[in-house]
């Protein structure tokens, strides 16, 4: 029995610039297990976001194939890609991406906007979300008002409101702190390990690498072997 969420085959990705092809990833072809906490590290230019927004389904390969969760989401239109990222992903970025207007418990709720839950409902899962990561005593909070590990923790929080399998994460603790940074990394642990959500996560840190179950690096578009 394959226990695989995420299957890459021949996967190259390129992007037209002037009348210029310039080559990101050549060639990859891997698996991700159910479960896994997997680390992409490698230096800038190396292919490392382009390959973790071709899982998410954000971009779309110029050849071979993304399966995920049994579905080619290499072949989706863009309508149906936005369903199935709705559900079945969930997003951390570097700079948070919070929204600043919104207080921290409008932030988490954003994702379920989408979807056919009630209000009741909606705020059972944001309040859920929040005490995950340990912040349901500041639902009411702004972003300004927050210091920096608690807007990704907030990032997270949204991130799992919707119960993705999987959570991809970019450089999540780039901006942070050493304290914070840390925080955060013993947070994804706990949600790999309890929650057993996949992860993938983009990063420069060796120490953030350590946590994960494994580690892979790219080198110009390609794996190359430690």
């Amino acid at each position: 029995m394959n226990d695989a969420i995420i299957t890459l085959s021949n996967i190259s990705k390129s992007y037209r610039r002037n009348n210029f092809n310039i080559p990101v990833l050549n060639n990859i072809s891997f698996e991700v297990k159910d479960g896994e906490f997997l680390a992409l590290m490698g230096p800038s230019g190396s292919g490392k976001t382009t390959l973790l927004n071709l899982i998410a389904g954000i971009d779309k390969p110029t050849s071979g194939s993304i399966f995920v969760k049994g579905n080619d989401i290499g072949r989706m239109s863009e309508s149906q890609l936005a369903g199935w990222r709705a559900s079945n992903v969930g997003f951390i970025f570097q700079f948070y991406n919070l929204i600043p207007v919104l207080t921290a418990f409008e932030n988490v709720e954003l994702p379920l906007l989408l979807t056919k839950l009630s209000k009741a409902e909606r705020k059972q899962r944001v309040e859920l979300a929040l005490s995950i990561v340990g912040l349901e005593d500041r639902l009411r909070h702004f972003p300004k008002q927050l210091s920096g590990g608690q807007e990704q923790r907030v990032a997270i929080a949204r991130a799992v409101v919707t119960d993705p399998a999987i959570i991809v994460a970019d450089e999540p603790t780039g901006d942070l702190d050493k304290n914070s940074a840390n925080e955060i990394l013993v947070l994804l642990e706990r949600l790999n390990q309890e929650l057993k959500k996949t992860i993938i996560m983009v990063t420069h840190d060796s120490h953030a690498a350590s946590k994960a179950h494994l580690t892979r690096h790219l080198e110009k578009g390609e794996f190359i072997e430690e």
